[in-house]
């Protein structure tokens, strides 16, 4: 296809047929390879030009080499320290350098006068201070604000002179150091010809550059820019318009390389995607529908969506070259590292360090990462599961050192050795520095091929933070460290290998830059990405900078602008998508990019694209009862049946089938807040204690008042053995522990108004635990029943069984209006107390009415809460057991029939 470097090195070559003092200049070092591969086609015999980058063209004019973010953030504080008497700690200082950094750069790269900005920018902040009035009221932060505004200036100077010292500077500081020595540097090399290609917005250091280097005669630009954008007032075209209308060069020769291409016929499909791996997806079958990807470019304008992207490749894309970096954050060693630092901060945040004791959950994210994953192993063994089992075991919401210890000594020396030094407590910098360095020396024993190249580049990474150490020693805490990793891995990348001229170009917006694709795919083409928001990261306000020549929101959006149509320009099919899901604020806008293509492009096809949602019915879960399932049931039978395990099988046979079938129990996890069972053993537990001195006695006034004096002792004795952790007196633990002594207190005076009103109370037994037998016809084996009942009492010479329940009951749940349909799972409470009061009419010659029912703590106004029967009545009759009985061995013959298989049910 016809291209920008093609069109471009056919007109070079017209012109010249030798390159070998010629020295092309391009905006990216990836268009290189390009121009190279053009050259090495249209040259039969000859040299090749030397092809730069422009950050190497202006480093080669200056002198000076680019020093990276870590350096330049650990050099400046060495300026900040001398300048400042009482210097900010250097976690304080980085929080605000990072943008000064910034500032610095873009006033350098934009050749502003640094003193005349800060004398204007101190004059605003004075001004805002002066009052016809009265004095405004300083706050210390507004002082402090004040202060560094006026110091700025001084900041600049020292740093920029300390930097030239050592040969080294930001971009900004090379370019702006270029432009003073771009004269000695023409003059040396006057023999050499210098070709430009392929730019656009210049900062006014590169306008000056260039427009000395076109003044010398030995100089060609070569822009890529289309009729339709450079003879309109399209914001595309701002920067070439502004340059052809006000260089002096431009007075007496034309633009170089001037397109028509935009004109010719596109097929071009506008398409908004419900979120964004809706868009990603739907870019995959669009992949999928192209016969070659030679010519083709998916480029993303949400670089975030690399990984979801590289997921949803075709399989028939074997070749691809990837050309921007893979985030760092996005790697899975990041989150090894990341857990590490947040051991140590949450450590420091719950006040632990002392003891030196760690957040299990962090502890565990730890061992089970991936990665660590490969040195637990003891015979082929992962240890992991019995630490964690362990852990759940003890419910330890903290582990200590000697924990941990006894966790690792089945393993290695050397493996123990090196993951206990990650717990050890935090002495300084470089020793913090070692440990890591020394696990990912023995982790990267035991990854693959590519988590060796992700610990290479964390090998590098701690190396040089180690390095600056050494030299500076500004680091003095974990919390500083901790921020300057975050910093690197939200900037940092890892390179992709690959061929660059073969196969699918999966590119971000600016690498796309003097590339042409016949087929084009753009993703997340929306408002706020394409172009990017306006908001500005910045310590010189928006009308200082439009005064003063610094570029703003405007400039960067002419700057996609250009990017986005001229990607557009050649291409023949292109395809944008956009997300169209509001589910953001500002979310679901298309890019104003897509509303001037459809105007320059009336014919653009527009549709909206959502995921395929295939409906299929979820059958419940069935295991049929077979002759080794019977023999079970069978033990369980002969172990008994209780009244849980009953209702179990009524809410869900499948639920039934694991539990007392195959034996699955529910998962242990640590309780850092105490769960709703452990405060109902807890308050079961205060009651029984209470009242089990009392048994067989008429209560009285003064036995429950002495029981109030002991229900805060009771309570903690019992929160601390069912509840394994010393945190029991704050947060939700201690709302939790208050709420159980309410609940006691409070059952207690009801208790107390009982017998004040003249009421006879006697205690007959509290957790009494009951059995009996029972035979079902057609079964040739016994049938046990056995339950434990909270509380059995006499009032007023009624017996009463009694359940606690630390949950919410009403009334409604414990009406049975005809007990032939009680074997519903709606009636589980009520059978549950039933089997209770049925077990104790068995195992006692009662002769007295009996009533059954529960005492909801929740609902304690109620009192107890009894089961009731048709008309109100609450008496439990021989009558009324024998008819629930027979309902309840209606039910364990359907557990036990093979006809009938666990059916799972969902609620």
């Amino acid at each position: 296809m016809q291209t920008f470097i093609s069109d471009t090195i056919s007109a070079i070559l017209s012109k010249q047929t030798t390159f070998e003092n010629t020295v092309m200049v391009l905006p990216s070092q990836r268009a290189g390879v390009f121009v190279k591969q053009e050259l090495k086609e249209k040259i039969t015999v000859g040299f090749l030009p030397e092809i730069l980058n422009i950050e190497s063209f202006t480093e080669s004019i200056s002198g000076i080499k680019k020093a990276d973010t870590v350096q330049l953030l650990f050099s400046f504080y060495s300026v900040y320290r001398k300048i400042e008497k009482e210097p900010e700690a250097f976690d304080t200082f980085f929080n605000w350098a990072t943008t000064v950094l910034q500032d610095f750069n873009e006033i350098d790269q934009h050749l502003v006068n640094p003193t005349e900005l800060f004398i204007y920018l101190r004059d605003i902040e004075r001004l805002k201070k002066w009052s016809v009035k009265k004095p405004l009221v300083e706050t210390k932060l507004m002082k402090n604000h004040y202060s560094f505004i006026e110091k700025l200036g001084e900041y600049y100077t020292a740093f920029y002179n300390f930097l030239l010292s050592k040969h080294i500077g930001y971009q900004g500081l090379i370019y702006r150091e270029a432009t003073k020595k771009v004269t000695s540097f023409i003059e040396k090399n006057k023999h050499k010809n210098f070709i430009f290609l392929g730019f656009n917005a210049l900062n006014k250091a590169e306008e000056y550059i260039f427009q000395q280097l076109l003044a010398a005669e030995n100089t060609a630009i070569y822009w890529d820019i289309d009729e339709t954008f450079l003879q309109s007032k399209h914001q595309a075209g701002n920067f070439i318009r502004k340059y052809n209308a006000e260089w002096k060069y431009y007075l007496t020769h034309e633009l170089k390389t001037i397109s028509n291409h935009f004109q010719e016929e596109k097929n071009i499909h506008i398409i908004g995607a419900s979120k964004n791996t809706t868009q990603i997806k739907y870019a995959g079958e669009i992949l999928n529908t192209l016969s070659n990807y030679t010519h083709t470019a998916f480029v993303m304008a949400d670089e975030s969506l690399l990984p979801l992207t590289l997921n949803s490749l075709p399989k028939k894309v074997e070749a691809i070259n990837i050309t921007m970096g893979y985030p760092l954050k996005d790697i899975p060693i990041t989150s090894l590292f990341t857990t590490i630092f947040q051991l140590f901060l949450t450590q420091d945040r719950l006040e632990k360090t002392s003891v030196q004791q760690f957040y299990f959950k962090e502890v565990l994210q730890f061992f089970k990462h991936s990665t660590i994953q490969g040195l637990l192993l003891v015979n082929k063994r992962n240890i992991f599961d019995s630490i964690a089992v362990q852990i759940a075991r003890d419910n330890d919401a903290f582990i200590s050192f000697f924990q941990l210890e006894t966790f690792l000594s089945p393993l290695p020396q050397n493996i123990q050795d090196t993951l206990l030094s990650i717990f050890k407590p935090y002495k300084d910098a470089l020793e913090f520095f070692s440990r890591l360095l020394q696990l990912i020396t023995v982790v990267k024993e035991t990854a693959n091929t590519i988590e060796k190249e992700y610990f290479f580049r964390y090998y590098t990474i701690f190396t040089q933070l180690q390095t600056l150490q050494l030299e500076h020693k500004y680091v003095n805490s974990l919390k500083t460290i901790a921020q300057l990793f975050q910093q690197l891995i939200q900037s940092e990348n890892i390179a992709f290998q690959g061929e660059p001229l073969q196969g699918l170009q999966l590119m971000g917006m600016l690498e796309t830059r003097m590339l042409d694709f016949e087929n084009v795919i753009i993703t997340s083409v929306n408002e706020h990405i394409l172009p990017k928001s306006s908001s500005q990261n910045s310590f010189i306000p928006f009308d200082v900078k439009l005064d003063v020549g610094l570029p703003t929101y405007k400039e960067k959006d002419a700057i996609f602008s250009y990017h986005f149509f001229r990607l557009l320009q050649r291409a023949k099919n292109i395809y944008l998508l956009y997300n169209s899901e509001n589910d953001t604020f500002g979310g679901g806008e298309k890019s104003r990019f897509i509303t001037q293509l459809q105007h320059l492009k009336p014919q653009a096809k527009e549709q909206l694209v959502a995921p395929k949602v295939i409906t299929e019915k979820a059958e419940p879960k069935s295991i049929e009862k077979t002759p080794a399932i019977i023999d079970s049931l069978k033990v369980q039978a002969t172990k008994g049946f209780s009244p849980s395990t009953l209702t179990n099988y009524l809410y869900n046979p499948y639920s039934f089938y694991q539990q007392k079938i195959l034996g699955i129990k529910e998962y242990k996890e640590v309780e850092e807040t105490v769960a709703y069972n452990t405060m109902g053993t807890i308050i079961h537990d205060t009651l029984d204690v209470l009242y089990q001195p009392l048994i067989g006695v008429f209560l009285t006034i003064e036995n429950i008042k002495a029981m109030f004096d002991k229900v805060d002792e009771l309570v903690a004795y019992y929160f601390k053995k069912h509840f394994h952790s010393n945190d029991v007196y704050t947060g939700k633990n201690r709302l939790i522990f208050e709420v159980s002594k309410n609940y006691i207190n409070r059952f207690l005076e009801s208790e107390l108004e009982l017998l004040k009103n003249k009421n006879a109370l006697k205690i007959i037994a509290t957790e009494q635990d009951l059995a009996t037998e029972i035979t079902i016809d057609g079964f040739d084996f016994p049938i046990n029943i056995h339950g434990q009942v909270d509380r059995i009492d006499e009032l007023n010479g009624v017996t009463r069984i009694i359940d606690y329940k630390t949950g919410f009951v009403q009334e409604s749940n414990l009406k049975v209006n005809d007990i032939s349909l009680i074997a519903d799972e709606k009636y589980s409470k009520a059978i549950q107390v039933l089997l209770y009061a049925f077990l104790y009419m068995k195992n006692t010659k009662n002769t007295r009415p009996i009533e059954a029912g529960i005492i909801s703590f929740k609902n304690l106004n109620s009192g107890l809460l009894k089961v009731s029967f048709d008309k109100n009545e609450y008496a439990i009759t021989e009558e009324r057991i024998t008819m629930f009985i027979n309902e309840v061995k209606e039910i364990i013959k359907e557990i036990f029939d093979v006809s009938v298989p666990f059916i799972e049910k969902r609620h």
